[in-house]
């Protein structure tokens, strides 16, 4: 008899090593240097037993997404035999973006269903007009790029040549998205041989078993955690940006409820779904809700069902953050998110203000870039770039950093610059841009660079209009900036959302908030 606890452990690496096959196989800098992936295990009754710790965003959103995934599977009468893989980017199903593709296998033990590996992975184009995809200009999502409904890729085995050409067929830069694709491919095909060594090491009653108690183990200790939490309802509001003036910007209000049993998330007074890419669906708001709360508690508590089931989260269907087809939603997946987690964060201030820190920097500050080599071959950039984080209760916060729900790494000039056409003039500390306190927030980033040819700019971000809060009497940080200086020496501030035409030797100047001071 082997403790439950080996197999808690073991599966739990395996998730992590599905992660290290993907990001080592993969194509694009995105998933190679940025590592913007997930990887989860899961067990025959559709209950997350292992996450690995990579992208906050994708991770609760697995949750969501993989139950709509095999309810759809169901409902259509699709088949996940043995050797099939699945896979889909429709976010409506699969909980985040067009650009996460998510791919889903059956574990098979002598025939008998067990379980399932899944992963998600950030495609740096998947069509569309933007390079990137990412279109700040989007009023549906048909303006965003590809829709892929769930279809097998592979069967029996064997890729399915004819819907990877299909697929590869609508983006920019085929080659990129096939070998990332293959990756994922990898990364399931390693979590699957990883967990019939485990079985046939210690059994598969065993290993269910284990899956089982380690449910139980995360619910438990995430119980044992809030019952230490001050009870009652804490409520918030903060501001997302969805234009280029404060005539867009929208409130974003939450009730936080705190109880023994569990804490349940709403979001009162929610507009209706937007014409604009700033609509998150459910996967999103449940990620980013979950995020919060997971952050704040002590100890090492497993990222799994057992954690989940004790989060409720609510929000009208329809509306901005439950948003439904055709609403564009690849901006939901990346500034929606971080305001969720800024609102959430400043309710339980008022419970626990010896734990929260003030604003981080606020926005992922997406920048999508692409054009055409000296060959005339497209080429597609995509980066998040980090800022500040928010002065704690017992120290300053941290400059030059991605927070709460970007939480990748940084692409280094060195690839950047021999994998595309730029040339990056500075990266350093945004000095000064932290707000004020007793302890100070983060500084920003300064990220700049040119273009060796013509090329077309897109920028989802945001905090341009709002300061990162800063809590009890800690100052704002500064908000962000961009700015485009050209060729001829002209100077242009760019607004959040929008899309430049940039040309040779065109300079691109990025300035990311600070976080809030405290106190």
């Amino acid at each position: 008899m082997v403790s439950w606890e080996i197999i808690h452990r073991a599966t739990s690496f395996i998730s992590e090593e599905m992660g290290v096959a993907l990001r080592r196989s993969a194509l694009s800098p995105n998933i190679r240097e940025r590592a913007d992936h997930s990887c989860a295990i899961i067990d025959a009754n559709e209950r997350i037993v292992a996450q690995a710790e990579h992208i906050p965003v994708h991770l609760g959103s697995l949750r969501v997404g993989i139950k709509n995934l095999l309810d759809y599977l169901e409902k259509e009468r699709i088949e996940l035999n043995e050797g099939d893989m699945i896979f889909s980017n429709d976010p409506y199903l699969t909980g985040t973006h067009l650009n996460d593709v998510t791919v889903i296998s059956g574990i098979y033990y002598k025939g008998k269903l067990i379980g399932y590996t899944a992963n998600k992975a950030h495609h740096v184009d998947i069509g569309g007009p933007v390079f990137g995809s990412i279109n700040p200009q989007a009023t549906t999502i048909y303006e965003e790029g590809e829709i892929v409904p769930p279809v097998k890729l592979v069967e029996k085995g064997e890729i399915r040549d004819d819907i990877l050409k299909m697929f590869l067929a609508n983006v920019k830069s085929p080659l990129t998205n096939e070998g990332d694709l293959k990756a994922q491919i990898a990364a399931n095909l390693t979590g699957i041989k990883r967990v019939k060594e485990l079985i046939d090491k210690y059994g598969l009653d065993q290993t269910i078993d284990g899956w089982e108690n380690s449910i139980k183990y995360g619910r438990e200790l995430a119980l044992k955690e809030i019952s230490t939490w001050p009870k009652g309802e804490f409520t918030a509001e903060d501001y997302l940006e969805t234009g280029t003036d404060l005539s867009g910007l929208v409130n974003i209000n939450v009730n936080v409820k705190i109880t023994e049993n569990n804490v349940t998330i709403l979001y009162p007074k929610l507009i209706k779904q937007l014409r604009k890419p700033l609509n998150a669906v459910f996967g999103v708001t449940f990620a980013a809700s979950s995020f919060a709360i997971r952050s704040l508690m002590k100890g090492d508590i497993p990222t799994n069902e057992g954690l989940y089931s004790i989060i409720n989260v609510i929000a009208d269907e329809g509306s901005l953050l439950n948003a439904t087809p055709p609403a564009p939603v690849s901006g939901g997946n990346l500034e929606t998110s971080q305001r969720i987690v800024d609102v959430i964060l400043l309710a339980l201030s008022k419970a626990m203000p010896d734990r929260i820190p003030a604003a981080s920097s606020g926005t992922m500050m997406n920048v999508m870039l692409g054009g055409y080599d000296k060959n005339g071959k497209p080429w597609a950039y995509y980066e998040t770039i980090g800022g500040g984080s928010g002065a704690r209760p017992n120290g300053d916060g941290v400059s030059g950093v991605h927070t709460n729900m970007t939480n990748t790494m940084n692409t280094p000039i060195e690839i950047t610059e021999s994998t595309y056409p730029m040339f990056f003039t500075s990266y350093k500390i945004r000095e000064g841009s932290g707000g004020e306190g007793k302890y100070r927030g983060g500084d920003g980033i300064v990220r700049s660079f040119k273009v060796l040819y013509p090329a077309r700019l897109a920028v989802m971000s945001s905090r341009f209009l709002t300061n990162p809060y800063g809590l009890f009497n800690g100052k704002p940080g500064k908000p962000s900036k961009l700015t485009i200086k050209r060729k001829n020496g002209s100077i242009e501030d760019i607004k959040p959302l929008s899309v430049i035409e940039l040309f040779a030797d065109d300079e691109v100047i990025i300035e990311t908030p600070g976080g809030g001071g405290y106190g």
